[in-house]
C-alpha cells in the first residue's frame, strides 16, 4: 500500500535533521549481538537507540575499570588464573555479569522489531523530507563511498560518521577514543613499535584501558561503512520515488507508429541514482523541454528484498563483510592480547590477527556465495531509464546535455517512414 502524499505517513524509513540522517533498515541480529558482546553499548549505536547505547557504554567503561575486567580477561587467556583471581574485583564483577548479558540480549530483540517497523514502513512508502537546514548545520541525502567512510574511520575513529553527517555517533565516538587512547599510552606504545624498539612499546601501554580499543576502533570503520552503505540505499530509494511522483505523467506518448512523420523524436539514456540525474532533466527543463515530454522509470534490483540480511548488504541483497568484521574484530582483540608474550607486541599482532580474521570471513563468504555472484554482472549497472520527447532540432542538444551529465548511455530514437 502507498500512502497518500497528502496525509502524514504513521511510520518513515528516515528521518533528516541537522545532526544526521536516522533510518530504518534491515539488519542481521546475530551481527548486531555481536557487537554488543564486543563492547556494551555499541550495538544499540549501531540501532541509533543512542540514549540507551551511550548510558551501556559508559557502564560498561566505569564497570569494567572498577573491576579490573580486562585485567581479568588478559590473564585469563594467558593461562595465569592466579593472577586473574587476585586482580579481579568481584563486588564490581556481579554488578558487571547481569547487565552485560542484558545489552547483547536487547539489542538483540529490539533488532527484531525495528526490523518488522521497517518493512510496515517501507510498504507505507511515506515520504520524508530529503534536506534539512538551520543556523547550525546543512544535511542531505548524497551518494558517497563507503570505503572512502571507512578509510576515515580507520585513520580517525568517528571521522567517517562525519563524512556521513552522523553527528552524534561521530562525536560520541572521537570523545571516547580520545579518552581511551590517552589512557591506554596507545600514542607513544606505537612510536615505540614502528622504531622497532617492541618491548618498549610493551610496557608502555595500559593493559587495562588497551583492551578496549580493537572493538570500539573497527566498530567505528563497520559503523561507517554500514551507514554509508545505507545512506546509499535510502537515496536512491527517496529519488526514485520522487521521479514517480514527478516524471510519469500519463499524458507522456510513448513511441507509436501513429506518430511516424511528425517530427517527434526520442532521447533514450540510462543513469545510476545520482545527483547528476536530477541535475540533468532541470537542465532539460531549462532547455524548454516540457516536464510531461520526460518519462523517467526507476528500475527494480534483482532480490532488492529477498533477504533479511544486515546493513552491509549489497543492492542485491547479498551480504559479504559482515563475516569479515566479526571475526576481523575478535581476532584482533586475541592478538592484542597474546602480542604481549610476541616479539612484534600487542599493537602488529592485533592488527594482523584482524587481517586474518577479515580474510578467512571474507573467504567463506565467497564460496558459500559462488553461485549467485557468478551470476552478477559487473561494471556499472543501469538504474534509472530516461526517455525525452523532443523536436529534431532539440535531439543534439539534449544528447550532449546527458552525456556531461554522466549519462551510463545515449541513443537518439528517430520515427521516420520507412
Amino acid at each position: 500500500m502507498t500512502m497518500n502524499n497528502n496525509h502524514p505517513g504513521r511510520r518513515y524509513t528516515a528521518y533528516v535533521s541537522t545532526l544526521g540522517t536516522t533510518q530504518l533498515h534491515l539488519r542481521n541480529p546475530w551481527v548486531i549481538a555481536f557487537w554488543s558482546a564486543m563492547f556494551p553499548g555499541v550495538g544499540h549505536l549501531l540501532l541509533s537507540k543512542y540514549l540507551r547505547g551511550f548510558l551501556l557504554f559508559a557502564w560498561e567503561v566505569l564497570i569494567n575499570f572498577q573491576g579490573h575486567i580486562n585485567m581479568t580477561i588478559y590473564y585469563s587467556f594467558l593461562g595465569n588464573f592466579e593472577m586473574a583471581k587476585q586482580c579481579l574485583d568481584t563486588r564490581w564483577m556481579l554488578i558487571y555479569i547481569p547487565t552485560y548479558f542484558f545489552a547483547i540480549w536487547d539489542s538483540y530483540r529490539t533488532t527484531e522489531d525495528l526490523n518488522n517497523l521497517y518493512l510496515l514502513a517501507a510498504r507505507e512508502e511515506a515520504a520524508f523530507k530529503p534536506f534539512k537546514m538551520d543556523s547550525l548545520c546543512i544535511n542531505y541525502l548524497d551518494k558517497k563511498s563507503p570505503w572512502s567512510s571507512a578509510l576515515w574511520s580507520f585513520v580517525a575513529p568517528g571521522t567517517g560518521q562525519m563524512v556521513i553527517n552522523r553527528i552524534i555517533t561521530a562525536s560520541f565516538i572521537l570523545i571516547w577514543s580520545i579518552i581511551i587512547v590517552y589512557y591506554s599510552n596507545l600514542l607513544p606504545a606505537i612510536h615505540h613499535t614502528w622504531a622497532g624498539n617492541f618491548e618498549q612499546g610493551k610496557t608502555m601501554l595500559n593493559i587495562q584501558w588497551f583492551l578496549n580499543i580493537p572493538s570500539l576502533y573497527f566498530f567505528a570503520v563497520y559503523d561507517a561503512y554500514v551507514n554509508t552503505v545505507e545512506s546509499n540505499k535510502l537515496f536512491d530509494w527517496e529519488q526514485a520515488r520522487f521521479l514517480k511522483d514527478q516524471y510519469q505523467n500519463s499524458s507522456f506518448k510513448m513511441p507509436s507508429t501513429m506518430l511516424i512523420g511528425s517530427g517527434v523524436m526520442y532521447i533514450i539514456s540510462t543513469f545510476r541514482h545520482s545527483i547528476a540525474l536530477e541535475k540533468a532533466i532541470t537542465a532539460a527543463e531549462m532547455k524548454g523541454i516540457a516536464r510531461d515530454s520526460i518519462l523517467a522509470v526507476p528500475m527494480d534490483k534483482r532480490g532488492e528484498r529477498s533477504k533479511l540480511f544486515d546493513s552491509m548488504q549489497q543492492s542485491d541483497g547479498l551480504s559479504l563483510l559482515d563475516l569479515p568484521f566479526i571475526l576481523g574484530s575478535f581476532l584482533a582483540l586475541m592478538g592484542a592480547i597474546y602480542g604481549f608474550n610476541f616479539r612484534w607486541g600487542p599493537l602488529l599482532w592485533g592488527l594482523i590477527g584482524f587481517g586474518a580474521g577479515f580474510l578467512i570471513g571474507l573467504v567463506i563468504k565467497l564460496a558459500a556465495n559462488h553461485k549467485y555472484l557468478s551470476h552478477r554482472s559487473s561494471g556499472k549497472d543501469s538504474e534509472v531509464v530516461l526517455i525525452i520527447e523532443c523536436k529534431e532540432h532539440e535531439a543534439e542538444m539534449l544528447k550532449d546535455l546527458l552525456w556531461n551529465h554522466e549519462a551510463l548511455g545515449v541513443r537518439k530514437l528517430s520515427l521516420t517512414q520507412t
